[in-house]
Order: structure tokens, then sequence, then C-alpha cells
């Protein structure tokens, strides 16, 4: 068996912070990670790290392969043109605009519904909005939109996981193809505004929903084959991506244990363990430590006595951090190199910080 493990924000992005990194325990982490050999290439999302894993070229249209993996299948995305709009907060903090998603302000899945039917009723003539989740929403451009692909060429727009929690620039491209969807969103911001929705979430002190983020631009490319014979995730993007490749999907499995107990021993899985991603948006880093042990139990510990008995063949992890996006690549003899010292999470940090 070859294991992948894709582990977005496995190294806290501030290596100073001696209040999360000092102290914290992960042994069986700690050594695959001195006895593999390890790869850089320039920072990315995870959004882009899972598209790299499945052979798809920069300007992926997420929103089509993220909508396809959805659970709730009640909408097809083959044969038009997806943007994702995922509901967001944005607020000014000392000149600066800071944007919020949803794992920070809440929303209901009839809070989200109501919205959207809203945005529906008013901007009929662009397209119509789809909520697959509370905080997932879609927007399916009309034709008579005049929004396609050629319309839209150089919509640079990162995804929603690389601004959470962060300052942002601005909403949309500054291009004169994407004028009329700056426009769109102006109109989306007035009506999401003014809903009544938003006004009780002020009146109980919650943070409204006051834009939208507008990202992933595209439609469907044609399928393409895999190096990834099953995908054990909850991300709609890796199961979008898998379900697009013809690769059987499963649901995120509680343990390594559990994945032993249900794959191939000949098997190429590739698994998503994303908890320690919302942790490091919003810099928590009490949530961090806490992730990273539950990983260490359920996941390092006994992947790492696998690969060193033989069980599994390779073992490759990569995260996507501030510093780089790093692979970890180790095979059962690399686990015996005694000489290979682990360092504490600590001291990776600030190494890679230096790099």
């Amino acid at each position: 068996m070859q294991i992948t493990l894709l582990v977005p924000e496995l190294i806290w992005p501030e290596p100073d912070d001696r209040d999360t990194l000092e102290g914290l325990v992960c042994p069986a982490l700690n050594t695959l990670l001195a006895r593999s050999r390890l790869t850089h290439r320039p920072p990315q999302s995870l959004e882009a790290t899972l598209t790299d894993a499945f052979g798809h070229p920069e300007g992926t249209p997420y929103a089509a392969f993220r909508l396809l993996g959805e659970l709730e299948k009640r909408i097809d995305p083959a044969n038009d043109y997806w943007i994702a709009a995922d509901p967001v907060h944005l607020r000014f903090h000392q000149d600066r605009l800071i944007l919020a998603d949803s794992g920070s302000f809440g929303i209901s899945l009839e809070e989200a519904r109501a919205l959207a039917d809203e945005l529906n009723t008013q901007l009929s003539d662009v397209g119509r909005f789809h909520v697959a989740s509370a905080e997932r929403w879609y927007l399916q451009l009309a034709e008579s939109a005049g929004l396609d692909a050629a319309a839209l060429s150089g919509f640079d727009v990162p995804p929603l996981s690389a601004v959470a929690g962060r300052r942002i620039e601005r909403l949309l491209p500054e291009t004169a193809q994407a004028s009329e969807l700056r426009k769109l969103l102006n109109e989306a911001q007035m009506i999401l505004h003014t809903h009544a929705i938003n006004q009780q979430r002020e009146n109980e002190g919650r943070l409204p929903i006051n834009s939208l983020w507008l990202w992933g631009a595209g439609s469907l490319p044609p399928r393409s084959a895999s190096k990834f014979d099953g995908v054990w995730s909850s991300n709609p993007l890796a199961r979008g991506l898998a379900g697009a490749a013809g690769v059987p999907t499963h649901p995120l499995p509680l343990d390594a244990a559990t994945l032993f107990d249900h794959a191939a021993a000949r098997n190429s899985p590739l698994v998503v363990l994303d908890d320690l991603l919302g942790p490091a948006q919003y810099e928590n880093g009490e949530a961090y430590r806490a992730g990273i042990t539950g990983l260490e139990c359920r996941w390092f510990a006994p992947l790492r006595t696998a690969l060193a008995r033989g069980r599994i063949g390779q073992l490759r992890i990569e995260a996507s951090t501030a510093y780089a996006t790093l692979a970890w690549e180790s095979r059962r003899r690399d686990q015996w190199k005694l000489w290979r010292r682990p360092q504490p999470m600590a001291l990776l940090a600030k190494e890679l910080a230096k790099g």
C-alpha cells in the first residue's frame, strides 16, 4: 500500500510563537519527518495542492469540481459555467479589510437559502445561486449574462481558504473583463445588507453576511486519469476531483486502523486531513495543539509503525504551509535510519522560516 496524506497547515505558521510550539509532543510525526526525503515547492493553497495531486494545471475550475463532490448531488455541474459564491463577512480593522468565512460567524441552512432566494429574485438575469450547504454556495451563470470563459480570462481570485481570517486588498481582479462581475458583486452586497436576516443577526449581536467570495470560475474539463485508486475525505473538492477522474470516494476514516480495515493492501489511497486548517487561518494556537495531538494518536503513530513493519510500502505527507508546499516521502528502510534524529516542531518551524 502506498498512502498519501494531505495535511494542510501541518507546520504552525508563526515560528516564534512559543505558547503554541513549545513543549508540543509529536514523537511519531517528528520521527516520520526526520526520516523522510523532503521536497519544497512555492507556497500555495490547499485547493491548488489538491488539483496538483490530480494533475490539473493552474487555473483549475475549483467551483465545478467542488460542486461535483458535494454529498447532496441535486445539481449537475456538467456543461455549465460555475463560480463559487461563498458567504463571507467583511469588516474594517485599523484601516484594513478583513475577511471572515462561515467558520467564524456561523450560518444556518435556512438563513443561507433565504439569502440565496433573494439574490435569485433580484439577479435572475445574471444566473442562479445554488446552496449546496450553509457555507458553500455556487453561481450558475446564465448564457445571456455574457460572463463566460472568454469574458473572465485572467480570473485570478484565490480560494477562500487562502484569505479567510486575513487582510485582503481586493475582492475581484481589477481587469476590464471582470467589470460585469464587480457590478454583480456590488449589487449582491446591497441586497445582503438590507435583507431582514442580516438585520436580525445584527440585532442579536451576530456578524452579518455582507458579501460573497467569488472564486474558482470555470466549467468541468475532460476526464483525466489519476494515480490514486481511492480518496478518503470529507472535503468536497477532493471528492469532486476524484469523481471527475473516476476514482472511488469514501468518508474520512476515524483513524489509520479504520483505513487499513477497508483499503486493500495494494491500494494507493489519498487521505485528506484538514483538522489544522481552521486553527491556522484564525491563529488559534490552542486548537492547533489539540488538532495535531489528535492526528498524532489516530494517524501518525499507527502509520509510522505500519511503515516500519512493512505493512505499507510508502508514505507521502504533503502540506500546504505558510513557508512552502512541503512533501515528505518515506519507505520502510528510511524509518530504520536511526542516525536521523527527530527534532521538535518549534525547531522545524524556525528552520523552514529561515529557508
